[in-house]
């Protein structure tokens, strides 16, 4: 049904030509050794950039890098040659370039110290917990990078899409991860930069079908089309449970999170001056941070109040000080 309102969906002056956007995104086409030597330097630069932002908590320099990030360029050729039914090679680019960037993040993590808690930094932590909001931005805004590429008249939004679909950054984070043996962390960037890899490749080959980009395709090809479609609804899968659980994780801790608080606010009641200033969950156990001026009321009694309020079994430690810390047992034993 697609293919019959393709040629009405722009008028000519606004679309861009295949042969323009072929030698935009594929970087075996035209020539090839200026394209890869100018992708592979912008991308070790890019890196390095992003490596020394994510080091520094520094979000203008990972903006930065976001910009000069070549790594949609394959991604987008993925999405063109899949619906022109064509290898372009620019799965093993990604792929490669994907290994490259990893490796940069491990390198960087060298100059970390040993001790370093990678979650009380913010370029780090923002991406190793992913959620299906992330992957709904990214969708569209795969679609808005792939309107940008096809269309004349709006490629000037090109570098706002660079921004908002994070790609070097979350590499650069899981070889930092990597590096410092944070297998878990270094596992939830890689499910962002799959989850936004999926977004660019699904709006790319929606919006390039669409258009009729590969309405002159062999139609004796039509077999690695729909392999190409069966492979992205396979990845969706893949991307969005994860991502569903992690989503449902995250609102469960923030629903417990907010009882103990209550609880632990009732348990200060009694003590003037008291108060909570925080509660939150890491490395499965939930830490309640309270000011208190004189001495901590009994320790059951907060035990007694968090029973059926959180899981059963949970730790729990109160800080009452800067560096006192009182674990004060688990939640119903």
């Amino acid at each position: 049904m697609i293919s019959g309102v393709r040629a009405h969906v722009l008028p000519p002056s606004q679309r861009r030509s295949l042969e323009e956007l072929s030698d935009d995104l594929d970087l075996s086409s035209g020539d090839t050794t200026a394209k890869r030597s100018a992708f592979w330097t912008m991308l070790v630069l890019s890196s390095v950039i992003a490596a020394g932002g994510v080091l520094t908590d520094s979000t203008a320099t990972v903006i930065g890098a976001m910009i000069i990030a070549p790594l949609s360029t394959p991604i987008m050729g993925i999405a063109l040659g899949s619906v022109r039914r064509r290898r372009t090679g620019a799965a093993l680019v990604v792929l490669f370039a994907c290994l490259a960037v990893i490796a940069v993040g491990m390198l960087f993590s060298v100059v970390l110290p040993g001790d370093y808690d990678l979650v009380s930094n913010s370029q780090i932590a923002s991406r190793t917990s992913p959620g299906l909001m992330d992957l709904v931005a990214a969708l569209a805004t795969g679609f808005a990078g792939a309107v940008a590429l096809a269309r004349r008249d709006v490629a000037a939004v090109l570098p706002g899409v660079a921004i908002a679909i994070s790609l070097v950054p979350p590499l650069v984070v899981a070889g930092v991860c990597l590096g410092k043996l944070s297998g878990w962390l270094a596992l939830g960037s890689l499910l962002l930069f799959v989850s936004n890899l999926f977004a660019l490749v699904f709006g790319g080959m929606v919006v390039f079908a669409t258009l009729g980009y590969g309405a002159e395709a062999d139609k004796k090809a039509g077999r690695p089309a729909r392999v190409a479609y069966i492979a992205m609804g396979m990845l969706f899968v893949i991307v969005f449970v994860p991502l569903a659980a992690n989503t449902t994780l995250t609102l469960l801790i923030d629903i417990w999170t907010g009882r103990a608080k209550t609880a632990a606010t009732q348990w200060l009641a009694g003590e003037p001056g008291a108060s909570v200033t925080s509660v939150d969950a890491a490395s499965r156990t939930l830490y309640i941070h309270v000011r208190v001026p004189g001495s901590l009321p009994p320790i059951k009694g907060l035990l007694d109040r968090l029973d059926g309020e959180v899981p059963d079994g949970v730790p729990v430690v109160v800080d009452a000080t800067r560096g006192n810390r009182i674990a004060i047992g688990r939640v119903g034993q």
